[in-house]
Parts: C-alpha cells; sequence; structure tokens
C-alpha cells in the first residue's frame, strides 16, 4: 500500500498530502518540478496493444509541482484547528494537571472563554481533560489557581502536516522537521 504524498509548491513549501493516484495524474501530465526524499514507489498500469508491455510510473514521497500546475492560490497562513490536531500538538497531555489521556477523554478549552470574548483560535485553546475543564468552567485559570502548563501556539503548516498524517515516512518526516519553528515542545511528565 502506497502512503500519501507530500505535495510541495516549486519553491519547496509543504502544500497539502494527496493520494498516490493523484500524482500519478501529476506525473503523466508532466506537473512536476522535481522530486525529494528516498521513497520511491512503483505503480503498475495496465497493458498497451501495441507493446504488449505493461505501464509503469515511479512516483516519489514529496513531489513539487511546477506554477502552472496550482489553479489556484493555496492560502496557507493559518492551519484549520481541529481537535485531533490539537490534541495531538499538545501530545495527548492536560495543560492544566498534565496527565497524559485518551482522545476520548480530552475537550478544547478556551484559555480565555468565548464567553469572555476568548476566541477559537490555536492561541487561545489547549488540550485539557474533562475534568480540568469542568472545574475551570468559564474563568481564566488565574480565577481558579491553576496554570497551564505550556503556553498555546499556531503550528506552522509544516507542524499541521506532521499532525494532520499518521503514516509519515521518514524522509517526508525529516523534510517537514526541517521547516518546523523552534520553539520549546509541550510539557511531558517523566
Amino acid at each position: 500500500m502506497v502512503p500519501l504524498i507530500l505535495r510541495l509548491d516549486i519553491a519547496g513549501s509543504p502544500v497539502t498530502w494527496i493520494p498516490w493516484q493523484n500524482a500519478v495524474c501529476l506525473y503523466s501530465r508532466n506537473m512536476v518540478a522535481w522530486t525529494a526524499g528516498d521513497s520511491v514507489f512503483t505503480i503498475l498500469g495496465g497493458t498497451s496493444r501495441a507493446t504488449g508491455l505493461r505501464s509503469t510510473v515511479d512516483i516519489n514521497s514529496i513531489i513539487a509541482i511546477k506554477r502552472s500546475a496550482i489553479h489556484k492560490r493555496v492560502k496557507r497562513n493559518i492551519p484549520p484547528l481541529t481537535n485531533r490536531e490539537l490534541f495531538l500538538r499538545d501530545a495527548h497531555l492536560c495543560m492544566y494537571c498534565g496527565g497524559q489521556f485518551k482522545e476520548s477523554s480530552l475537550t478544547r478549552d478556551h484559555v480565555i472563554p468565548m464567553s469572555r470574548g476568548g476566541s477559537d483560535r490555536w492561541s487561545n485553546v489547549v488540550t485539557a481533560c474533562r475534568h480540568c475543564n469542568t472545574f475551570k468552567g468559564n474563568r481564566i485559570p488565574e480565577e481558579v489557581g491553576i496554570q497551564l502548563l505550556a503556553v498555546p501556539y499556531v503550528p506552522n503548516w509544516a507542524e499541521y502536516l506532521a499532525l494532520s498524517n499518521r503514516k509519515i515516512l521518514a524522509d517526508q518526516m525529516e523534510f517537514l522537521k526541517a521547516q518546523f519553528s523552534k520553539r520549546p515542545m509541550p510539557f511531558h511528565r517523566q
């Protein structure tokens, strides 16, 4: 089974994950500008009536697309906020008690509650266990005597792509890691 392919723009910035079928289409339409990574997958096609030979396409795990291949400009300023990626950003740790929990026991907590003018943005949300979120309620952490274990932050696009794919190849992760922001990772209990 071929994993998702990391698609880049021509400058080498990560854009999205695409299935191998889309990559084959890009190769066949001569829209791949350059490739990277160590992983190459050979995709078998049909048999030619004229030659009797089976067609093959070799696709790399990381491909950069020519500008003409991009029909609309992708706005990549802030990645979409979902609970799954939030919980992964915070390593499934409650940012109040430090406990590690299964996804089903976690909630999205607004540091400054929305009822008090807070927003539903990466920089105002943290992962919290149900107990801590209920205890905090619609108050700010200082009002209930608790502290955040890590400051919420907005992941860059490369970090978001790493969070959003569960089956990343080593060469893809190495490429993405080179573009991660240099900030301290969330608190981890030993």
